[in-house]
């Protein structure tokens, strides 16, 4: 069986290939590719207690706990938040809840992304990553009683 890459490991990936870009339309452009390689979420999981606060876009995010490592799925309707989400389940996704919850996710402001996004985009972000962790903690937090 392959080891899982760590957190560290994966968002140094993620800043690596994002230094093989010159420019932010190539780098978005790149984004919104990694959106649409993001498997679409099933219809079932497209429900208001799944919607992430705080997005001016749509964003559906559900976790699933196993083996002691959460796992995410998620969707949007609009393309450059959907390769941010991508991203954000690249990184987090198969890891165990506590480094999750402790992941401070540097490469979001290593590769540039928190001073080239629009206010609201930057908030949807963090909303997100708020989303994520809060899952992370709430699977923590239930399998430590």
């Amino acid at each position: 069986m392959k080891e899982q890459k760590t957190i560290e490991e994966i968002e140094k990936e993620i800043v690596e290939e994002f230094s093989l870009f010159d420019s932010w339309d190539d780098k978005y452009e790149y984004i919104i590719d990694l959106g649409k390689k993001l498997p679409p979420l099933e219809e079932q999981y497209k429900k208001d207690e799944n919607k992430v606060r705080g997005c001016q876009s749509t964003v559906w995010l559900e976790a699933d706990y196993s083996d002691g490592k959460i796992f995410y799925k998620a969707d949007s309707d609009a393309m450059i938040v959907k390769g941010l989400i991508s991203m954000l389940i690249r990184v987090l996704s198969g890891q165990p809840a506590n480094e999750i919850v402790n992941a401070p996710l540097g490469f979001i402001k290593d590769i540039g992304m928190v001073g080239h996004l629009a206010q609201t985009r930057s908030n949807g972000l963090l909303a997100m990553v708020k989303q994520m962790k809060a899952y992370a903690l709430a699977y923590k937090l239930k399998n430590a009683v």
